[in-house]
């Protein structure tokens, strides 16, 4: 049975880049690999037809020589003087897909060498009024960090000793377990990665190298931030270990409610009572702003809920230089506590306008609804 080209196998173009062949052998091999199909042929070898072509691709040489000559190019039976072949497979799986698994599962080690790690992110919560949001703002907080201890200089041991080489993987932070033909890397268990193991643990950080301590930050809010936005400040996190670079700090920000408006992006929305008889006859009311009070002109016969835009009274854009808008809804306040006669002269109101379609609208309009709900054509 003729081999399927081992390009079609990893499903990628010839021209594919190397990181595209690992991944895409990556995914194959998640996928078909035996302890995941226990008891299925098929898989397997769908597993070992993605092992072979990957090691054929992810080396530069086979890759080419693949490329030219095609199977009979990495074919070791077709290997001779001067031919086509490389005589071998070489590396075998330990090394293929060792090195897939140290990327996927951090256990190749690279960049991990004596125990040297970028320190943690940080994330704080940061709860600002609507106001402070808009303008923008710079406040101080106050938080816990991880910071290189002053005893031991960060090596975790007793002033006067120093760590050793760990005996279990040798100064690797690493070792390799063996299940049959499968393979992988992880973290010693001795060391916990660090490579080194410690005798005598420094007293004031017990050998952690690093202590908990509290530092004050200022931080600038840039206006027009909105909820669950973050800012970002470089290198604040905590102290890497060994010497390894600080993680950063993400100050997350919280808006708190607002009694009078609500925000939707960048515009703002209020409700606003009026009258009966401004709602009926018109007239200016004023409404309130972030930056004070405006006037709103209210035309005749409005209803309950009708919307009012104000352009350029919201918050201003995080991004930009221009404003959002403020929408004010209306709502026709019912009067209460009435005198005898206030009562009176509504209930002569009401009688002059009851049954009239011309003074309620919205009221035909709804009963129309009801008629031709319970007489459908």
């Amino acid at each position: 049975m003729s081999k399927r080209d081992y390009y079609e196998v990893l499903g990628v173009n010839r021209d594919a880049s190397e990181e595209d062949i690992k991944k895409a052998y990556r995914k194959l091999a998640m996928k078909y690999h035996p302890d995941r199909n226990p008891d299925n042929a098929k898989a397997e070898g769908q597993f070992k037809e993605a092992k072979e072509a990957y090691e054929i691709l992810s080396d530069s040489d086979k890759r080419a020589a693949y490329d030219r000559y095609g199977h009979a190019g990495v074919d070791p039976s077709q290997a001779g003087p001067g031919g086509p072949g490389f005589g071998g497979m070489g590396g075998g799986f330990s090394d293929a897909f060792g090195d897939i698994f140290g990327d996927l599962f951090g256990a190749g080690g690279r960049g991990r060498q004596g125990g040297v790690y970028r320190g943690a992110d940080l994330r704080y919560n940061l709860e600002i009024s609507l106001e402070e949001a808009a303008r923008g703002t710079e406040t101080q907080i106050r938080i816990p960090t991880m910071e290189t201890c002053d005893t031991c200089k960060g090596s975790g041991a007793r002033p006067g000793s120093s760590p050793t080489t760990c005996g279990t993987c040798g100064g690797q932070g690493q070792v390799r377990m063996q299940q049959g033909f499968f393979s992988i890397q992880q973290t010693c268990p001795a060391c916990h990665g660090s490579g080194k193991t410690i005798a005598h643990p420094c007293p004031d950080c017990n050998g952690a190298g690093r202590t908990k301590r509290y530092k004050t930050l200022a931080v600038k809010i840039p206006a027009g931030i909105d909820q669950g936005d973050r800012v970002r400040l470089s290198g604040e996190g905590e102290h890497g270990v060994a010497g390894g670079p600080p993680g950063d700090l993400y100050v997350v920000v919280q808006i708190r409610p607002h009694p009078v408006f609500e925000r939707d992006g960048a515009d703002l929305h209020c409700e606003m009572p009026i009258s009966f008889g401004v709602a009926a006859l018109g007239g200016e009311i004023e409404i309130p702003t972030l930056e004070g009070h405006a006037k709103l002109k209210i035309p005749v016969e409005t209803q309950t809920g009708q919307a009012f835009r104000l352009r350029g009274k919201g918050i201003k854009a995080l991004r930009g230089s221009g404003y959002g808008d403020l929408i004010c809804h209306v709502t026709v306040e019912t009067p209460v506590k009435l005198t005898e006669a206030q009562k009176e002269l509504l209930r002569q109101l009401d009688a002059s306008t009851l049954g009239n379609p011309t003074h309620s609208p919205r009221a035909k309009t709804f009963m129309d609804k009801v008629r031709d709900f319970f007489n459908p054509a």
